[in-house]
C-alpha cells in the first residue's frame, strides 16, 4: 500500500545506530495530516487523497479554500497536497494521519523546494571550467566562452548550458531510509539530506524504487 504524509523540515542532526555508527539524518515534523478529499477511479478516473497540514487562521484563506475545507468538515489548513494511491478504501474524509504511517526501515521519496541561489553563472550553475588565469586571460575567467560554430548552425541550440535562475525548484530525493519515528512528537528521521531550508514544507511518500 502507498503511504504518504506532509511535513516540515526541522533541520539536520546525527544519531547512532545499533552498531555504534554515526548516521546523518534530517528531522521532519510529519503531520498530523487530515484527509480533506478523496478521489476514486469510478468518479474521478484515478485513486487519490488530498491531505491538509498546518493550522491557520480562517481570515488568511480565500472563500473558495474555506468552502472546500468546510465541505469536508475540517479546520482551516495552510497546506494541501494530493497523493495518488493504489487503493483509497482504507481512508475516509476526516481521518488523521500521524508520523507512524511510516516505520523504521521504510524507504521513502522526499519532495521539497530547493534553496534559491538567484541568478547564477555557468561555473556555479553547471560546473563549467574557468578560462586560464594567466598570460592575459582577460576579465572573462568565469564567462561561458564559445557556444559553437558561427556559420552553421549559426544559432545556439536549445538546452545549452548558460547563466540563469538557480534553485527554488521542486526536487525529489529518492529511496531514503526512515531511521527513526516518534509518533508522540510527530517526528520522522530520514537518512541523508532533504531539499529546502529549515522550516520548509516537504512531502514524504514510500519510494517508487522497488529494488
Amino acid at each position: 500500500m502507498v503511504k504518504a504524509i506532509i511535513g516540515k523540515k526541522a533541520g539536520m542532526t546525527q544519531i547512532f545506530d545499533d552498531n555504534g555508527k554515526v548516521v546523518p539524518v534530517t528531522v521532519i515534523e510529519a503531520g498530523p495530516c487530515v484527509v480533506v478529499q478523496k478521489k476514486t477511479g469510478e468518479k474521478d478516473g484515478y485513486d487519490a487523497v488530498q491531505l491538509g497540514f498546518g493550522d491557520v487562521k480562517e481570515r488568511k484563506l480565500t472563500k473558495p479554500e474555506l468552502g472546500h475545507l468546510k465541505k469536508a468538515d475540517v479546520a482551516a489548513k495552510k497546506h494541501l497536497k494530493e497523493f495518488r494511491l493504489d487503493d483509497t478504501s482504507a481512508l475516509k474524509v476526516g481521518d488523521e494521519l500521524k508520523a507512524d504511517v511510516f516505520a523504521p526501515g521504510d524507504k521513502v521519496d522526499v519532495t521539497g523546494t530547493s534553496k534559491g541561489k538567484g541568478y547564477a553563472g555557468v561555473v556555479k550553475r553547471h560546473g563549467a571550467g574557468r578560462t586560464p588565469t594567466s598570460h592575459g586571460g582577460g576579465p572573462v575567467h568565469r564567462h561561458a566562452g564559445s557556444m559553437g560554430s558561427g556559420t552553421d548552425p549559426s544559432r545556439i541550440f536549445k538546452g545549452k548550458m548558460g547563466a540563469g535562475q538557480m534553485g527554488a525548484e521542486q526536487v525529489t530525493i529518492q529511496n531514503l531510509d526512515v531511521v527513526k519515528v516518534d509518533a508522540e512528537l510527530n517526528m520522522i528521521a530520514v537518512r541523508g539530506a532533504v531539499p529546502g531550508p529549515k522550516g520548509s514544507i516537504v512531502y514524504l511518500k514510500n519510494t517508487v524504487k522497488n529494488n
